[in-house]
């Protein structure tokens, strides 16, 4: 008489192991595909790089010229320091070097940009439109031989610092292009706007 135990182990161990196969391998099935799950979650959360203030000067150019083209008719154009809106005798290293990337921006879409250095860069203290009628300013664009200013304002708040600039034709204070843009704050432009002064 064969022993209970002998069917058992010919008959039961054989569809243990068969199970145990098919359970490692679901297992593993769900193992890879929680990983390409969080893989793919994690792509999709990584934040896309924030333009910068370059990107941003060469898209308001381009917006400037596209909504009225005529603006280059205006040239040459001479570059003024933004000024801070708080206080329009105040500008910062933020300030100067805005303008120049707005200049050159502004160059690559067609404007002809006369070069003025006047201790390292020209201030302008901009109130509505009367300084740059001001005689300091004409007696500037007679001397250069310019048609238009580039000028600029910038605001910080707490999170964004929000830029204005603009193409201002000589003579009549007429705006002839504008263009807005803000940047999200850090580290790096808090450095440049940290060195304010008057030039």
């Amino acid at each position: 008489m064969r022993s209970p135990f002998s069917l058992t182990s010919s008959s039961v161990l054989p569809r243990l192991a068969t199970g145990t196969r098919v359970f490692f391998l679901i297992v593993m099935m769900l193992s890879l595909s929680g990983c390409a799950t969080l893989g793919g979650n994690s792509n999709a959360r990584s934040p896309e790089p924030k333009p910068d203030l370059s990107e941003l000067a060469h898209a308001a150019a381009a917006q400037m010229i596209a909504s009225n083209p005529d603006v280059t008719r205006y040239n040459p154009m001479i570059a003024a320091t933004f000024v801070s809106i708080d206080n329009l005798s105040q500008s910062s290293t933020f300030g100067r070097i805005s303008s120049e990337i707005m200049a050159s921006a502004l160059a690559q879409q067609g404007m002809q940009v006369r070069e003025v250095k006047m201790r390292d860069s020209m201030f302008i203290e901009e109130s509505v439109g009367e300084l740059i009628l001001s005689r300091q300013v004409q007696r500037l664009s007679a001397q250069h031989n310019a048609r238009s200013i580039l000028m600029g304002t910038y605001a910080q708040g707490q999170d964004y610092l929000y830029v204005s600039a603009r193409v201002v034709r000589v003579g009549d204070a007429m705006v002839l292009g504008s263009a807005d843009f803000k940047l999200a704050l850090d580290n790096n432009l808090r450095s440049l706007l940290e060195g304010q002064g008057g030039w």
